[in-house]
């Protein structure tokens, strides 16, 4: 029974946060009552909780970490610059005369600002507000139309420079080196940031073209789901070619330089993130979109994220130490290794336990709660560290794409005009959930499609 501990502790922590209580409180909290219980009944490890101390602040100085709000400053200040608004205008224009342009034009500008947020909420909620009614107004099938808006939103997940991969980075370069102790190996090789971002540029091209074709399809099959845009709506050749490179090129200038200065070794993750929202800043001061009640909207949003990210990152690192006090790890490599299929076998499981926990948590949790508990399990049988990496990366976004409980979903319903059933929502995000898993799928068969890249940088 005192061995089954660990597994009431996460049951405990899902329960507490189903009723809605903050993620950071209940994951401490919980860790707390049952650590006292466990002292009182000398069952916990209370040299575990000595740690403690240190690792919070091991936390509050990881210059890992110190990318998470210049990343935030930058996705919020482009989102508040309109910065979309004018890409999805110029895009809508430039592919505005084929079937199926405008969601094309949607995929293309929710890749570019996925990008540049690394947020899903805030792409999916920024592209139902500037990009739905417009794909009504001209014609689109509801399903459609939200159906991409939502796909195109969880690429936030993958796409880099993603926040869900720096957060990722960080917990599976600690998970790396606890399997490299576990083997009886003592390399000074960690996983870093840029590898996990330089594996995720081809799932992620690959995924936006995925999309895209689809959307071809549809048009190409049912042209009343996706018609051209009149030529009432276009404008003349030369202002649309105006406006098409003032409003495409800065923003692609600054994802360039964050993600180029990465791949080529110049600046870190956190430098490059540094670069980012100083680019961002200019370049809403150049639009003028940036005034000072704007600029106090856009610190307060950052503080606030940036605060709730280093809660939970305080709360889980108390619950991780808490649950190996239990002898939780020790459980959990017990259980891998003697399920049947191996390796293979406990991949599965852990994707499908993350895929479900998904509908009940957000990213921020799975990636301190439950990734620290698999992770160093999964490396020890051999996984490679990127790959899992990525996986776990579209697994999420496939997950938050699920009805009916898809975090994604939900976001778009907010904004959504009351028109819009939420069937329809649910019947348009199925073929791209198919996309996602055929792509899980291609990547568990073709690894190097997510390690090639990464290994040939790294020589």
């Amino acid at each position: 029974m005192v061995e089954l501990i660990p597994l009431f502790m996460f049951g405990a922590v899902c329960l507490v946060l189903l009723f809605g209580y903050p993620v950071a409180y209940s994951l401490a909290g919980t860790a707390l009552l049952f650590a006292g219980i466990g002292i009182v009944t000398d069952t916990f490890a209370s040299a575990f909780l000595h740690a403690l101390p240190s690792r919070i602040y091991g936390i509050l100085t990881n210059q890992t970490l110190m990318a998470v709000p210049l990343f935030v400053l930058m996705g919020t200040l482009l989102e508040k610059s309109k910065v979309a608004e004018n890409l999805l205008n110029s895009m809508a224009l430039l592919f505005g005369r084929l079937r199926g342009g405008l969601g094309i034009s949607v995929t293309l500008v929710g890749m570019l600002l996925a990008a540049s947020t690394g947020i899903v909420g805030a792409t999916v909620v920024t592209m139902g507000l500037l990009s739905l009614p417009t794909m009504l107004k001209r014609g689109y099938s509801p399903s459609l139309a939200t159906g991409s808006i939502c796909a195109t939103g969880t690429l936030g997940q993958i796409i880099p420079p993603s926040i869900a991969l720096v957060l990722l980075g960080d917990v599976l370069s600690s998970a790396y080196q606890q399997a490299q102790i576990n083997m009886g190996l003592f390399s000074p090789e960690t996983v870093s940031v840029g590898d996990l971002f330089v594996g995720a540029l081809i799932p992620g091209l690959l995924l936006v073209l995925c999309y895209v074709v689809y959307i071809c399809l549809v048009a190409w099959l049912k042209p009343t789901s996706a018609p051209a845009l009149t030529a009432n709506d276009l404008e003349v050749e030369s202002e649309r070619r105006v406006s098409f490179i003032g409003s495409l090129v800065p923003p692609l200038l600054l994802i360039l330089a964050v993600l180029g200065s990465i791949l080529a070794g110049i600046a870190t993750p956190t430098e490059a993130a540094g670069v980012g929202a100083m680019g961002a800043l200019l370049l809403a001061l150049s639009q003028k979109q940036l005034s000072k009640e704007k600029l106090r909207e856009v610190v307060i949003s950052t503080t606030q994220i940036t605060c709730m990210v280093f809660l939970i990152l305080i709360g889980a690192a108390l619950f991780s130490l808490v649950f190996r006090g239990f002898g939780g790890d020790d459980l959990v490599h017990g259980v891998f290794e003697d399920m049947p299929g191996g390796v293979w076998g406990a991949t599965l499981i852990v994707m499908l336990v993350i895929f479900f926990l998904g509908f009940i948590l957000d990213f921020i949790e799975i990636t301190f709660v439950v990734v620290p508990i698999v992770a160093p399990v999964l490396l020890t049988l051999g996984l490679d560290p990127v790959w899992l990496g990525i996986m776990i990366a579209i697994n999420l976004q496939t997950s938050f794409l699920t009805p009916p409980f898809g975090f994604s979903l939900f976001y778009l319903r907010g904004v959504a005009p009351e028109s819009v059933k939420t069937v329809e929502i649910y019947k348009g995000v199925t073929p791209f959930i198919l996309i996602q898993l055929c792509m899980l799928f291609v990547l568990a068969l073709w690894p190097g499609l997510i390690t090639w890249l990464p290994g040939l940088l790294s020589r």
